[in-house]
């Protein structure tokens, strides 16, 4: 039981580092600025479902995905990580992550499914660190990862449809610190899988 908890800390913590609700709620004001509230409503509701959609379907068929293409853990664990690591670094430095890219983007529903659910918040990121924690686990594991990404999509969320009453009372500095926090966490993680998938393929696990 203990171990289901820790689990589920780490993978929440790791999602919430990754999908960054906070950070993420300055993109979508920025995408639906000047749209009226029923379409930001829309919007908001489309692009966590189909993310959260996405996901679901990764964190199902990862084992397939992994046999199909005969991918071994350790690799996807070591290669996983060096994108997280650099996804995490780029926030670090005030960067705008490649998978996080926006340019020329028109006020309509069609925002719901690029770029805000692929790949904001179903990007590589999201998807490899979903991936990785149903990698060689019980059933149960696979779907506490399914339920955690589903609370961090309903937070996501509620996030967004009070974005501009959070932007307008917090500051977009503090927004901006706590974006640099995610990205220490999203590094170390990283980091973290890294260090996992070498063990894993040198027989170094405890």
């Amino acid at each position: 039981m203990d171990n289901l908890v820790t689990f589920s800390i780490t993978v929440f913590t790791a999602f919430f580092a990754i999908t960054n609700p906070i950070s993420n709620m300055t993109v979508f004001v920025s995408l639906t600025q000047g749209a009226d509230a029923k379409t930001k409503h829309d919007i908001n509701k489309r692009s966590n479902l189909i993310a959260f959609i996405i996901v679901a379907v990764f964190v199902l068929l990862g084992k397939y995905i992994f046999e199909l293409f005969n991918i071994s853990i350790p690799a996807f664990k070591i290669t996983g990580g060096i994108l997280i690591f650099f996804i995490g670094f780029d926030m670090l430095q005030s960067k705008t992550s490649n998978v996080k890219t926006i340019d020329n983007v028109n006020i309509d529903e069609n925002i719901a499914v690029s770029p805000l659910a692929i790949p904001i918040l179903a990007g590589p990121g999201t998807i490899v660190t979903a991936m990785n924690f149903v990698a060689n686990v019980e059933t149960i594991h696979i779907f506490l990862v399914i339920a955690i990404f589903g609370s961090m999509s309903l937070l996501t969320y509620f996030t967004f449809r009070l974005s501009d009453w959070i932007v307008k009372m917090v500051g977009n500095n503090v927004i901006s610190v706590i974006g640099k926090i995610m990205g220490l966490i999203i590094a170390i993680i990283g980091t973290g899988m890294i260090i996992q998938g070498i063990k894993i393929s040198f027989n170094l696990m405890a």
